[in-house]
C-alpha cells in the first residue's frame, strides 16, 4: 500500500528548511557585461567537508505519473545542487531529518528557471525530471569517503500529477 504524496509550488520560504531556491527573481546585484546582464549574485550556500566543490553533468530519463518514491538518500559531506539546463520544471522530493532517519516527505515542483541547492545532510529523493531532456548541472562534493546513506521506506509514497497544494 502507498500514500500519496501532493506536489507543492517550489518556493524560497517553503523550501528554505532543506535548501536554497536558485533563480532570478528580484532586481540583479549588479548590471553586467555592457548592461546587458543581470547578475544574481551568490545565491547557494555551498557547504562541503572534506574535498572539493565539483561540476558534473547528469541526463535523466524522465519520469511519468504517478511516481514512486520508495528510496531517499543524502549527502553528509556536502550540499549539492541541481541547475537544469532546459526550462522545463522538474520533482524534488524533500524530507527532514527525525534522529537520523527522514520523516514525513514533502514534494515540490519547480517552475521553469528555477533549480536548487539542497543543503548538506538534506534527505532527498532522486533526480525526478518530468520532461525531456533531463539534462541538469550539479555541483557537489568531490573527494573521498562516503557521502551517501540511502533511506527506504517501509510503505512508499505516490507522486500524483495535479494533486497541487500550496
Amino acid at each position: 500500500m502507498t500514500q500519496t504524496l501532493k506536489l507543492s509550488a517550489l518556493t524560497a520560504e517553503a523550501f528554505a528548511p532543506f535548501g536554497d531556491v536558485l533563480d532570478v527573481s528580484g532586481t540583479p546585484d549588479k548590471i553586467i557585461n555592457q548592461g546587458l546582464c543581470g547578475r544574481h549574485h551568490d545565491r547557494a550556500r555551498l557547504d562541503f567537508g572534506d574535498g572539493r566543490a565539483g561540476i558534473s553533468l547528469f541526463n535523466a530519463e524522465p519520469r511519468q505519473f504517478p511516481i514512486t518514491l520508495d528510496m531517499v538518500e543524502r549527502h553528509p559531506e556536502g550540499s549539492q545542487a541541481f541547475i537544469p539546463m532546459s526550462l522545463h520544471p522538474f520533482v524534488v522530493v524533500v524530507a527532514p531529518d527525525e534522529n537520523g532517519k527522514p520523516g514525513a516527505p514533502r514534494a515540490f515542483v519547480t517552475e521553469a528557471g528555477q533549480a536548487i541547492n539542497l543543503h548538506r545532510g538534506t534527505w532527498h529523493g532522486v533526480l525526478t525530471p518530468i520532461h525531456a531532456p533531463g539534462l541538469f548541472a550539479v555541483v557537489d562534493r568531490i573527494g573521498n569517503g562516503a557521502n551517501l546513506e540511502e533511506h527506504w521506506f517501509e510503505t512508499g509514497y505516490e507522486i500524483v500529477e495535479g494533486a497541487q497544494s500550496r
